[in-house]
């Protein structure tokens, strides 16, 4: 199944106008690939933003590259804003801000999910060869048969079937892969809002707020209508309980206080919004190919993980770069560029998902602890004396492009060699103060 980077004459088929659905579309369309995509919804920049669904997202290097591949780098962070840390919020206690860099001066960016995906929907319906269509609900794909199948629609056929379709993905379910499973979170989510306050924010601006609670936490991202959108991490239980309105308003007074008095509308945003489910998704294969078409996963359908690390998307605009780099290498032969594609991007995705899980306990638990604090200061302290060759795990992640799967290893070597240094230099100072002792002597 092959095709040259002037389209081959293959029938592409993406499912989902998602963030990385779009971004495909725009880097295939500019291929000279024809693509429809097919979006369930209706269009977003029409219809508006699900209430409640937003979970701001946290573009950094990773999602800022994808981004500059189609030219919009410099408009994803004019809509954004750079927070250049953590504010904590500890119970009975005062804010503490933590930099996520050692310099202080890098900044992951908090922008709109719904803003991001309207310039990216805006870019893939000005790209020739782009197709959107909205109000399509695929229920799966026959890669036997060559087709996408539709539930209200007769089957269209497809060569090439790409499904960014999420975490809940029709079409992966209708692979029946071998492995496929959706570990859900004990926790679910639920969203709330700071509105301005005289104008202005009522929060600082610069920084990720987070409100550790041992099991559980609050977190709020700045918005450019100068907003707060906050969201709930909760054991799912935790939500029921809460029943009336004064319950709600005395649980935050409580546990939030800071910030309770902040939101007027909280016990509407807290009836009315939904509560979201968390979930990691693990399945492979995510290509499959069978007599008509060859399909592929990307995305959460693929790889879903918990928003812990502010690596969703970044992980998903990753996907796409390197299925369009596989087709350069493949001079696009499409079953061999799906399957390089997987090869190349499965470990760096199970790696990311387990570094998300553990970036939750951190954040609910750890970050409020004075040997945490006294933790990262020693760690930013090694950085800049060892610029280059001392790295936090933070900065890999969300300051580099290195491959996820490599970080673990890389901080391995980083410890083990600062632990020979250590200890080096305790035998040296031993040694030093023995031949002392004995000058003495």
């Amino acid at each position: 199944m092959t095709g040259d980077t002037a389209g081959g004459g293959e029938r592409v088929a993406i499912v989902g106008a998602g963030l990385a659905g779009c971004l495909l579309a725009v880097l295939l369309g500019r291929r000279g690939i024809a693509v429809t995509v097919y979006e369930r919804r209706p269009d977003p920049r029409v219809a508006g933003a699900e209430r409640g669904r937003s979970i701001n997202l946290a573009i950094s290097a990773r999602g800022l590259a994808a981004l500059e591949q189609v030219g919009l780098r410099e408009r994803a962070l004019k809509q954004a804003l750079p927070m250049h840390g953590r504010m904590v919020h500890p119970a009975g206690g005062a804010p503490n801000f933590q930099p996520y860099s050692a310099d202080g001066t890098r900044a992951i960016n908090s922008i709109s999910r719904t803003e991001l995906n309207r310039f990216l929907l805006d870019t893939a319906e000005a790209t020739p060869g782009v197709e959107l269509r909205f109000g399509e609900r695929v229920t799966g794909a026959d890669a036997e048969a060559g087709a996408v199948l539709l539930e209200d629609a007769a089957p269209e056929p497809a060569s090439v079937i790409l499904a960014g379709d999420g975490a809940f993905s029709a079409v992966r379910r209708s692979l029946r892969l071998e492995h496929d499973d959706a570990d859900f979170l004990e926790h679910a989510y639920k969203e709330l809002t700071v509105p301005p306050r005289d104008g202005g924010f009522a929060l600082d601006p610069d920084a990720l707020h987070i409100w550790p609670r041992g099991t559980s936490m609050m977190i709020a991202l700045p918005n450019l209508d100068r907003s707060f959108t906050c969201t709930l991490f909760w054991p799912r239980g935790d939500f029921a309980a809460l029943r009336t309105p004064g319950e709600i308003t005395a649980y935050f007074a409580e546990h939030y206080p800071d910030v309770a008095g902040l939101m007027p509308d909280l016990v509407d945003d807290y009836e009315r919004n939904p509560v979201g489910s968390l979930v990691t998704v693990r399945c492979e294969p995510w290509v499959r190919r069978g007599a008509g078409a060859v399909a592929a996963l990307l995305g959460d359908a693929a790889h879903a993980i918990v928003p812990f690390f502010g690596q969703g998307a970044n992980c998903a605009f990753e996907d796409c770069i390197e299925i369009d780099r596989c087709l350069d290498e493949t001079g696009g032969d499409w079953a061999r560029a799906l399957a390089l594609y997987q090869d190349r991007r499965k470990a760096n995705t199970d790696a990311i998902a387990e570094m998300a899980l553990d970036n939750f306990v951190e954040m609910r638990d750890r970050v409020s602890s004075r040997a945490y604090r006294a933790a990262r200061a020693a760690q930013h302290a090694l950085e800049r004396r060892l610029a280059g060759r001392y790295v936090s795990r933070y900065e890999l992640v969300s300051f580099s492009t290195m491959p996820y799967a490599r970080i673990p290893a890389r901080i391995r070597r980083q410890n083990l060699l600062l632990g020979g240094a250590v200890l080096g230099a305790a035998a040296a100072a031993a040694l030093s103060a023995r031949a002392a002792l004995r000058a003495r002597r």
